[in-house]
This record gives structure tokens, sequence and C-alpha cells, in this order.
């Protein structure tokens, strides 16, 4: 689930003007929970559906807040009042928030993802899944793939490439008639491209090099394909196939800020061995001190 939250006030109870303010907030707010303990007062109205209670949801850590997001749409911004059962309780949070104290929260909901249709889907046999239409399919892969985005953007990149290789798993399973084909192939492009740069990130080139050589059998001129190819590559320190990917790519996109960086970093790197590679030679075969004795009897 994404999502952004702005920091707490503090309303504190003992405290005459701030429980003046509570009871002013609290007249016109929505009772969540039933016992007043969750208010919400909603300042933009969302979209969509409600958040499912099956979706994912990470960080969350007060009762009040999961509550709070179960009755928020996409794009939904509100105001939430916590009474201290519903969060941070007798103890508090030092040193912002004291103990038993009712805070407020603005949210804005910016996406989330349900995971229970993913989740079911997954552990079926392959037979089971056959049954399904390949829109069915589709979609959980998709699902799978979106959730590894957002574990990428977390910097979550192990648990990214579990999410992507459970979508593409899925896509290999499927076989589709040939007018269907182009929609899988599709999505496994996706898949197979995001595969290659978790991998890099995971400074794993050579991985990373197999997932995109795959995504270049689906797509020969597709961009970020040949870009990742040429940068896990460039890792491996293999120059000159770095460079056919790299050139390739510039072919597709000559303007490319990013391919024509890599371009200069090959260079210098490649100058850079050439150095050492020269200087080793000369080391190998410079004379010695008093001049070389080999062959003399």
């Amino acid at each position: 689930m994404g999502g952004s939250t702005r920091s707490p006030g503090v309303l504190q109870r003992d405290d005459a003007s701030s429980q003046s303010r509570y009871q002013r907030l609290s007249q016109r707010m929505l009772d969540l929970s039933g016992d007043r303990g969750v208010l919400k007062d909603v300042i933009r109205e969302g979209s969509g559906e409600l958040v499912t209670p099956d979706a994912s949801v990470l960080d969350i850590t007060l009762w009040g807040m999961e509550l709070g997001l179960l009755s928020m749409r996409r794009g939904e911004v509100a105001r939430f009042l916590f009474k201290p059962t519903y969060a941070y309780g007798m103890l508090g949070c030092p040193p912002l928030i004291p103990p038993n104290t009712t805070v407020l929260f603005e949210i804005e909901l910016l996406d989330f993802l349900d995971s229970a249709e993913s989740d079911k889907f997954c552990v079926l046999s392959a037979e089971q899944q056959d049954q399904f239409p390949l829109q069915k399919v589709l979609k959980v892969a998709a699902t799978e793939r979106e959730f590894g985005n957002y574990l990428f953007r977390q910097n979550r990149f192990y648990d990214a490439k579990v999410r992507y290789k459970r979508a593409l798993l899925l896509l290999h399973r499927r076989s589709a008639p040939a007018e269907e084909q182009l929609l899988v192939e599709t999505a496994k492009l996706l898949v197979l491209l995001n595969l290659s740069f978790t991998y890099l990130k995971l400074e794993r080139p050579t991985m990373a090099l197999r997932y995109g050589e795959q995504a270049l059998v689906i797509d020969q001129k597709n961009t970020k394909a040949l870009f990742r190819c040429g940068q896990a590559c460039l890792l491996m320190t293999e120059y000159q196939k770095a460079r056919d990917f790299l050139v390739r790519a510039q072919k597709e996109q000559p303007f490319n800020h990013d391919i024509n960086n890599e371009l200069k970093k090959l260079a210098s790197y490649y100058r850079d061995y050439l150095g050492k590679e020269k200087e080793m030679c000369h080391r190998m075969f410079a004379p010695g001190e008093h001049g070389s004795t080999v062959g003399e009897n």
C-alpha cells in the first residue's frame, strides 16, 4: 500500500485547550470504531473501491490507523483522531507523544494492492490454474509485478525479486493460443526487465544479463533490455560485449542521457584496463637489472 502521512498532532487529555480543540474537531467527525475511539473527517474524496482487509499494508503500527485506512479510497485525503487506546496507549511514544494522548493524523492514500486474490491463485497447481481464463492469469501476474515494484521502491530488492519471479512463473506456465500469445509475451517482457534491473541492484550481473537477454528474445530492439545487458557486462568487465549492447541501445535512443553516460564510463574503464595491461606486459618482458640471461650457455 502506498500513502503519505503527516506528523501527528498531539492533543493531551489533561490540557484544557487541547481538550477543547478535540471536542470541536470530534463533533463533525465520523465514528469508525463505534466507541468514538477512531474519528474521521474527509478532506478530499477518493475514488474506486475501499481498501480491502486483505490489502498489503507495510509499516502500520497503530490499530487506529489500520481501521482508518480500511475506510479510505484511492486518492482520498482524510484527517483522523485516535484516542490513546487506538494510538500509543499508556506508554506514549517519547519524546514526541506523551502517555495517554489523543493524536491527530492526516493521511493521503495514494494506492493499495489487494494480495488475497493473487496469493490464493499462486498456491494452486498448474492444472488448476489452467482452468482459469488467460485474463485471470495476466491480472494475477500484474498484481505480483506491482507488488515487486512497490518493494523495489522501498529498496527491498530481494523481496521484489521473489514477487517478480512468481509473476514470471505464472506466465511461463501458461500456454495461450497464437492470437493471445502477444499478451503473454508483453507481460513477460515487463517482468524480465524488472528482474534484470533488480539483479543489478543486488550486484549479481550474471543474472541481470541472463534476464536482459531473455527480454531481448521477445523484443530485440528494447532499449531498456540492451541498456541493462550493457550495464551487466560492464560490471563483469566484459568490455566488448558491454560496448555492443550499449551501442545498440544508443542506436535506438541516440540522445538518451543514461546510455551516453554509460558509454563514457565504459570508455574510461577500458582505458584504465588497457593501461594496466600495458604496464603488466612491460614488467613481464622488461630486461632484468643486469640484462637477460635467457638462452646463454
